[in-house]
């Protein structure tokens, strides 16, 4: 099979947030995927998605298949941008089409979505303007993230606030810099577990990976923040999670996990892959934060392919599985 893997390579630009490539991808995911392809005996051509080379390339070559992991460039529905370029080439690609990027990327409607089909989610609220009333249902400690961001852009440990004075400097700045609405939440204090979704034949839902911030006391970061993400595995900064694969839970409440991540994969309308962050409570109540279509690929890293090993698949076999998802779903 010819492909072409569409990509965002991450950047350093000074003049940019520190987060701001966060969601890109390193050189060595992106060589991984193109290695693990030709392994299993395809031709690839990796494009980063500059819009005049991305469309040159499709305009000169044909392609069977476009394995997609590009995030986009700019605004609250760019993980859906290469997507839409490949529906109006008539081009198949891997993963969610541009509906469900779209959707999964806006917090709150995928909240709300969630609400309407009884799957537990944290109580919300979305603060636009900055100086709304806050829904006095709402109960502390909240925590404030930017409604349309990924890779747990803009949110630390100051990100969870225990009063309204906190809550709305949090608001205000959250607004100011992202330049979109805030998501303000209840934070659930639990066990941070994430589901990945494979779809390869049939629709499987990989051993759950529980993340054990106990070991981070150091960096004051206790849940998933963005510096965690970046920086996972530093000692130096306390950034140093344990990680449980499959997760320390009984047999009843892993499926009780399992089950609502999978019922969020098909909520959302997510194709070939999905990765599902949830947070179980001290009831055992597995409350969804949100559903990620585009879960990282890095092979050493990523927690979905950790989910994939765990389930006894080589990295090779999980791309070969996303492609041939797609392409099964395209012949259909």
């Amino acid at each position: 099979m010819r492909v072409a893997l569409t990509y965002n390579l991450k950047k350093k630009d000074p003049l940019k947030p520190a987060d701001y490539f966060s969601e890109c991808d390193s050189e060595e995911t992106i060589n991984s995927v193109v290695t693990a392809l030709k392994t299993k005996g395809h031709s690839v051509d990796a494009i980063d998605v500059e819009y005049p080379a991305l469309f040159s390339y499709f305009r000169k070559n044909r392609v069977d298949m476009v394995f997609n992991i590009a995030e986009g460039k700019h605004g609250r529905f760019r993980e859906s941008e290469v997507p839409a370029v490949l529906d109006y080439l008539n081009i198949p690609y891997t993963g969610s089409d541009t509906f469900s990027l779209a959707l999964a990327l806006n917090k709150t409607l995928t909240k709300k979505i969630l609400k309407a089909e009884n799957i537990p989610t944290p109580n919300f609220q979305l603060f636009v303007k900055g100086d709304e009333i806050l829904d006095p249902d709402l109960k502390f400690p909240l925590i404030v993230k930017p409604n349309c961001e990924g890779s747990a852009k803009g949110i630390n440990k100051t990100n969870v606030v225990n009063n309204p004075e906190d809550l709305f400097c949090k608001i205000k700045e959250c607004i100011d810099v992202y330049r979109q609405e805030a998501l303000v939440e209840e934070f659930i204090e639990g066990k941070e577990l994430t589901v990945g979704i494979l779809e390869n034949g049939k629709t499987r839902v990989l051993p759950i990976l529980e993340i054990d911030f106990s070991n981070c006391k150091k960096s004051g970061e206790y849940f998933y923040s963005w510096k965690m993400k970046e920086f996972q595995g530093n000692s130096e900064l306390g950034l140093v999670p344990e990680f449980y694969c499959p997760a320390r839970l009984d047999k009843e409440i892993e499926e009780k996990v399992k089950d609502v991540a999978l019922r969020t994969h098909r909520a959302v309308g997510c194709l070939d892959i999905s990765r599902t962050d949830i947070r179980l409570d001290k009831f055992n109540v597995p409350y969804v934060l949100e559903i990620n279509p585009l879960p990282g690929l890095d092979p050493k890293e990523s927690n979905f392919p950790i989910m994939a090993y765990a389930a006894g698949m080589k990295y090779e076999d999980l791309i070969e599985a996303i492609l041939l998802s797609a392409s099964e779903r395209t012949k259909a």
